[in-house]
């Protein structure tokens, strides 16, 4: 759903903005295409404590550059401590990107597949935390987070959608396998995605009742009025929470009466923008309540996960012996305490071996096939 983000505005605020504590650019071949993504870095990162992941999805004809500055989490992420992936989705035939969250039953291209690579790339090079792994959108990006919620609920533990909504065949088919935290934020005046839906959107009123009918919420939500702080802005908002879902799911609803396609608290006020709560601060207050495990009812296991592979010694003063149970082709790559590439190379062989100039925390990672193994290893 393209929110008329003009094209200058990029240029425009880049002046304003505090220099990025680290802004990682990467590709990857999926399906025939090379997919793009950014990745935010908080400079409070470091290697050896796994952190959050929050997927950000840009809107219909927009791209992940400008998700990146509109529906802002940076300065969020700098002081809650989790890593920010804004990927691009392809281009239609009218050369404007989008999320194909519309096309079934066998939708092309297959951006549900591409994001779920995307998060096993992210977890190959950084040390994310497999039970706080979330996705928010604008608009078509909205949509999007939703199949996420559908069709990749073994990820995902909670969305949040911005002026997005479902197409109907998605949400009556629609069957996570975990209670669904999700929070939907949306306009009144909404021209783009309307909010009375139609034959190709739901109603918001009705995807908000379907999210708390999954998750065996309460019907009866609790009402708060959002303080009026800009009465200029001509727009207010009232904030609905359903609670007592399983698991302890909730359902969570701004709705903004006389709010337009845009997002609220935004660094830039476009079609009737809320000032009155900042969106990007609400969403990751209502993502930190939520870990996967406790979703699924998993216990969480006190131990790294097997890596299929081992490594000794660890820690080491000189060098690092590396072996492999899988035959093929494996990539080897050591990253620092930043997620920096220190290290890359290919082998075939059973057993390798790496050395370490520098003192510090590495995450090593092995890459067979499409699968990746990673551990953290210690260079005394």
């Amino acid at each position: 759903m393209k929110h008329m983000f003009f094209g200058w505005i990029a240029v425009f605020l880049l002046p304003l903005l505090a220099p990025a504590q680290t802004t990682v650019s990467g590709s990857f071949v999926y399906g025939g295409n090379t997919r793009t993504y950014r990745v935010y870095v908080p400079a409070v990162y470091n290697v050896s404590t796994a952190v959050p992941l929050v997927l950000n999805l840009h809107g219909y004809g927009s791209d992940n550059l400008e998700q990146e500055l509109y529906g802002d989490f940076r300065d969020i992420a700098d002081t809650a401590n989790f890593i920010i992936v804004h990927p691009n989705g392809m281009m239609d035939g009218s050369s404007n990107q989008y999320w194909n969250a519309f096309s079934y039953p066998a939708p092309s291209p297959n951006d549900l597949g591409f994001l779920s690579a995307l998060i096993d790339t992210i977890k190959a090079n950084y040390t994310i935390d497999n039970n706080a792994i979330y996705s928010t959108g604008m608009s078509n990006g909205g949509f999007m987070s939703y199949d996420l919620a559908c069709g990749l609920s073994n990820k995902i533990a909670a969305v949040a959608s911005v002026t997005g909504s479902m197409i109907p065949f998605h949400m009556n088919t629609c069957s996570p396998s975990h209670p669904m935290p999700v929070m939907q934020i949306h306009g009144t005046a909404d021209a783009t995605v309307p909010y009375a839906g139609g034959s190709t959107f739901v109603h918001i009123d009705s995807l908000v009742k379907h999210w708390v009918q999954f998750n065996n919420c309460s019907s009866t939500p609790v009402t708060t009025a959002v303080l009026n702080i800009d009465p200029t802005d001509g727009c207010m908002a009232t904030h609905y929470v359903y609670n007592g879902g399983d698991a302890g799911s909730t359902v969570e609803f701004f709705k903004v009466q006389g709010g337009g396609h845009s997002w609220p608290g935004a660094i830039v006020n476009i079609n009737i923008t809320c000032m009155d709560f900042d969106a990007s601060v609400e969403i990751w207050r209502f993502f930190r309540k939520y870990r996967l495990n406790n979703l699924t009812g998993v216990k969480e296991s006190k131990h790294e996960p097997s890596s299929s592979f081992t490594v000794y010694p660890n820690p080491s003063s000189e060098k690092f012996t590396l072996r492999f149970p899988m035959a093929g082709k494996k990539i080897i790559r050591l990253r620092n305490a930043m997620g920096h590439t220190i290290q890359q190379f290919e082998t075939s062989a059973f057993q390798a071996e790496i050395k370490i100039a520098d003192v510090g925390m590495y995450l090593l990672s092995v890459q067979s096939g499409t699968t990746f193994y990673t551990q953290k290893i210690v260079k005394e």
